[in-house]
């Protein structure tokens, strides 16, 4: 699903305009600087919980060594926090069924 096709069920679910629809969405998913609710409590190290649906976070990730997959050089990947989520019970039992 596009942002575009998002932001129309969810206008059309809670009798929105489109344009507002893409305003929330923004509002809440952009990773654009001093914008995104979620981006903004995973920058500032805080978890983000949806209740029933799951819970954005961050994990801290060692440096390790890795290979250059075209030329089979070994690397070194440097030590990095990367996104992570953890569906909830809810959206679990929901995708199972």
């Amino acid at each position: 699903m596009t942002k575009d096709e998002f932001a129309e069920k969810l206008a059309k679910k809670s009798d929105l305009s489109k344009a507002k629809a893409k305003e929330v969405i923004e509002a809440i998913f952009s990773t654009e600087p001093r914008n995104g609710i979620i981006a903004i409590e995973l920058d500032a190290g805080r978890d983000f919980t949806i209740t029933g649906f799951g819970t954005f976070g961050t994990r801290s990730r060692k440096k390790r060594e890795g290979r250059n997959p075209r030329t089979g050089e070994a690397i070194t990947i440097p030590a990095m926090k990367v996104p992570t989520f953890r569906a909830g019970r809810g959206l679990k039992d929901r995708v199972r069924d």
